[in-house]
């Protein structure tokens, strides 16, 4: 993204789009494209689904840009968009099972497969990865409605405001929710915490 990009709010990007400067909205992807995969990724739980899903969502955002309400904020809008693209790839998600054994060349039982080793070092980098693998089932295993607001909150890095337009809730009530859902992890994680 340029400096002068940079510069520009999100509204006048979309009104340079619109005004005939298509190049322009590559400058909104830039601004918003990690954050944008990052969300997917913590909802969809696969690096290449969140990927191929936040370019489906550009997509989507372009092809309907003129009908994008300038008294809202533009980031509510494209994660608005982003949640229901991932709700609806969920829904559609079916349980997909990989074989752990590839079929043998005319035997009936074939060759298992090597699998790569997660462990990658010593202790403290092991430790590491079970506390971070701890807090992801932590959030995924909590309501939705708390689940959602705090992935929302910490990996799309909106603010309360945001997600209280996005959810179409009052910003009361994103804030108890949210410290609802923090408290639960704290209560969750709390061995990790003294640890």
């Amino acid at each position: 993204m340029t400096q002068e990009a940079a510069k520009e709010t999100d509204e006048e990007l979309v009104r340079a789009v619109l005004a005939g400067d298509r190049d322009r909205f590559g400058d909104l992807v830039a601004r918003y494209q990690s954050r944008l995969v990052n969300y997917l990724f913590r909802l969809l739980r696969s690096s290449d689904d969140a990927h191929d899903l936040a370019q489906e969502v550009f997509l989507r955002i372009y092809q309907a840009l003129d009908r994008y309400d300038p008294t809202y904020r533009f980031s509510t809008w494209i994660f608005r968009v982003a949640q229901n693209a991932a709700i609806d790839q969920i829904r559609k998600r079916r349980l997909r099972l990989v074989p752990l054994v590839r079929p043998g060349q005319g035997d009936s039982e074939g060759v298992e497969l090597e699998l790569p080793s997660d462990d990658r070092g010593p202790y403290g980098h092991l430790r590491n990865v079970e506390r971070g693998e701890a807090v992801q089932a932590a959030i995924d295993a909590l309501p939705w409605e708390y689940r959602e607001l705090v992935v929302l909150r910490h990996y799309g890095e909106l603010s309360y405001e945001e997600i209280a337009q996005l959810k179409r809730m009052p910003l009361g009530t994103v804030k108890n929710k949210l410290f609802r859902g923090r408290q639960i992890l704290k209560e969750r994680l709390q061995s990790y915490l003294t640890d």
